[in-house]
């Protein structure tokens, strides 16, 4: 039997566009406040790689707290539209305030600033915004193929959006006189562009109704629980206000095998997007020309969009995601070998080639990954009958923060632990070598560890066991 379908074409855009809204924060923060801090405002790069670590431990406590909140609201946007209408206005605020540390003040006051502006806007706004936009993926649609569709199109808008701000900040910062100044009124464009498209994403979709989700939970539930219920008479369990606390949340996830792996992969591709943003130190001191990281963000991020493309027929043609990720990340791991390869023949065309066949193996993956958590909230659906749909994409938000976050701080301490000086035209040989590191030998072995955790990431056909086990029951 076909799915049922909920979406036309202009929500699956209009979902998508958020991602422009996120990436604005993400790619614009990730990509450039490290070389801001250091080269502009003048602060240690092992300090601010310090202070980022930190402030994960707050923001590990937000993820899943933000996640259960989502799943007990109800309002008239719904549970998850709310979170993220409200959240990006945070997002705005701080962004531009990170973006705008006071040059008058001591240095320990710029620290203090930084770190404040950078604990808001990851442990707070950003959390609640991207769980909310993320668990929309389940909550405005149940056809598979569609929330497939979904996660293309997001991120089709979110590579779009980080290849535009990698290619045009540096030279919209010069443009603006390459001070402090300038990178303050570039962060609040930024903000203003992502706070718009933000509401426009939230109004381009709409929830479904509690009746429908409580009508499609009873056909799904496990059929061991039907008889009791039947039995005894209860409603079903997901009915109205859920019935479990925080602690009983993150209970469910830690048991869900699925939802770990996940977890792990998200990280790993956030250390990865870490390790590649550090390109623009790798581009100014190593190849000795810094507008060739709008260049290297090209090979990234078109081959990515491309591959986004044509992930949901691929899905189709294979019958699933398994594979499809799975081979993808094969060809990501010979890819980036090959780079470091050319990195040390020093062939920039080569280095371009290859960096692009790599991008072109991971677009998969970040095609059907939202699809992929919407699997695994399934899976503990199926096992235990309760609904964490909002807590499940907690994994998103979490590995974005801990993996950009420590990914950005690793940078940083790599960098200070090598000699780097900001002051300095011409960095010293142990820098240089470990730019090598962090451009070329870390993405590849962050490739390797994803490729394999993929390989036991088969949650479609376990999901497929538990419905076949459930009937069985009945």
């Amino acid at each position: 039997m076909e799915e049922k379908k909920y979406l036309n074409w202009y929500n699956k855009v209009g979902y998508g566009s958020g991602d422009i809204a996120g990436n604005v924060v993400y790619a614009f923060l990730s990509s450039f406040v490290m070389i801001y801090l250091t080269n502009t405002i003048g602060l240690s790069a092992g300090i601010v790689g310090t202070l980022i670590a930190v402030s994960k431990l707050f923001d590990g406590f937000t993820d899943i707290f933000f996640g259960a909140m989502i799943d007990k609201t109800h309002s008239r946007l719904g549970k998850a539209r709310p979170w993220m209408l409200y959240g990006y206005i945070g997002c705005a605020i701080t962004l531009a305030a990170i973006f705008a540390v006071p040059t008058s003040w001591g240095t320990t006051a710029q620290y203090a600033w930084f770190f404040i502006a950078y604990t808001l806007l990851n442990g707070v706004f950003y959390t609640a915004n991207n769980i909310a936009y993320s668990a929309l993926t389940s909550l405005v649609t149940r056809n598979s193929k569609e929330r497939v569709q979904m996660g293309s199109c997001r991120f089709i808008f979110a590579f779009s959006t980080s290849l535009l701000i990698q290619s045009v900040t540096v030279g919209f910062v010069a443009m603006w006189g390459s001070d402090a100044a300038a990178w303050r009124t570039v962060a609040i464009i930024y903000a203003a562009i992502g706070l718009l498209v933000n509401t426009i994403s939230v109004f381009s979709v709409k929830e479904l109704s509690q009746e429908e989700q409580s009508s499609y939970e009873k056909q799904q539930e496990p059929q061991e629980e039907k008889y009791t219920q039947r039995a005894h008479r209860m409603p079903h369990p997901s009915a109205g206000q859920p019935r479990y606390g925080l602690i009983t949340a993150f209970r469910l996830l830690a048991s869900n095998k699925y939802y770990l792996m996940i977890c792990g992969v998200y990280i790993l591709q956030q250390l990865y997007g870490a390790m590649i943003n550090a390109g623009i130190y790798y581009m100014t001191y190593v190849l000795k020309n810094e507008n060739l990281y709008g260049v290297f963000s090209w090979a990234v991020n078109i081959p990515l969009i491309i591959a986004l493309v044509f992930t949901p027929a691929l899905v189709g043609k294979w019958k699933g995601m398994y594979k499809l990720n799975l081979r993808g990340y094969m060809i990501a791991v010979v890819g980036r070998a090959l780079v470091i390869v050319a990195g040390y023949i020093g062939s920039i065309p080569l280095m371009l080639a290859f960096t692009a066949i790599a991008a072109l193996g991971q677009g998969p993956w970040q095609g059907d990954m939202n699809a992929v958590i919407a699997s695994c909230s399934e899976y503990t659906f199926l096992k235990t009958g309760k609904r964490v749909d909002g807590t499940m994409y907690s994994c998103t938000s979490l590995g974005v923060k801990l993996g950009g976050g420590l990914g950005t701080a690793l940078a940083g301490w790599l960098l200070e632990f090598s000699g780097f000086n900001g002051k300095l035209a011409v960095q010293p040989d142990s820098c240089i070598t470990m730019l090598h590191v962090m451009y070329l030998w870390l993405p590849f072995a962050i490739n390797v560890i994803i490729m394999l955790v993929l390989a036991g990431m088969n949650v479609e056909e376990a999901n497929e066991r538990l419905r076949a086990k459930n009937s069985e029951m009945l």
